[in-house]
């Protein structure tokens, strides 16, 4: 992992009418980095990352994404990030191929090289017996991997994940993990990716936890488990958030 931040942080924040839904955030998140963005609902995680991904303006605060800022460049940030949502958001009617084309597309890449990452993305997930398979057949972990290929399809910078492994098997969910290492050490990605699995936060470089809109402690798994006195990430978010007020 290099130290050089594809994503930098200063203050944060997002209010609505009276409600603070993040308030004054700082981080920064490094190249080729697992960042588990960590809390509870309605904590303030997924305004924080509308505003990472140009969705949403800051009230207050700054911050850049791959270099791009997130107040007068949300429309560029995009080019440079990968999403995958909570819910399944690919077209069920299309198959495995024509959804990665379409999104390649999206993206404004050129048909060859979409040909090209077409064959080595269904080859190195393993895709390449549902290529004609409509995506609505599929079972939910490979609809998962299907998504996580489509976000990831044109070499993001960062790609975020929202949930990821939401409702499928263990087993299932460590083999997706395996794809996130790769995408992370091997193709330098950043991932950047919430979970409600605290075993999966073990796996995350650092994570941060937050807790009524703020960012109550940052830090890797093992540090901040020494520093609460905790035996592993479950007992840890349950000490850091059991004094949250929403």
């Amino acid at each position: 992992m290099m130290s050089d931040p594809v994503i930098e942080v200063e203050g944060l924040t997002k209010v609505f009418g009276d409600f603070t839904a993040v308030d004054h955030i700082s981080f920064h998140v490094e190249r080729g980095e697992i960042f588990g963005f960590l809390g509870a609902n309605g904590a303030g995680k997924s305004t924080a990352i509308s505003m990472l991904c140009g969705i949403l303006k800051p009230t207050a605060g700054r911050g850049t994404v791959a270099g791009h800022d997130i107040l007068r460049e949300g429309e560029r940030i995009k080019k440079h990030i990968g999403v995958m949502s909570q819910r399944f958001s690919l077209y069920t009617d299309l198959t495995v191929e024509e959804n990665l084309r379409l999104y390649a597309a999206i993206y404004g890449m050129k048909k060859g090289a979409i040909r090209e990452r077409t064959d080595e993305l269904l080859e190195q997930l393993d895709f390449e017996e549902y290529r004609h398979t409509r995506a609505g057949h599929l079972p939910l972990g490979w609809k998962q991997k299907l998504a996580f290929a489509s976000a990831i399809f044109h070499r993001p910078e960062v790609v975020f994940l929202d949930e990821p492994t939401g409702g499928v098997d263990p087993l299932t969910r460590r083999l997706f993990w395996e794809l996130i290492y790769r995408v992370a050490y091997v193709d330098g990605i950043t991932v950047f990716v919430t979970t409600h699995y605290m075993d999966e936060a073990e796996y995350c470089d650092r994570v941060s936890i937050m807790v009524d809109g703020e960012i109550r402690v940052l830090g890797t798994p093992a540090e901040l488990k020494a520093a609460e006195g905790v035996p592993d990430m479950g007992s840890l978010f349950t000490a850091v958030t059991k004094q949250e007020k929403r």
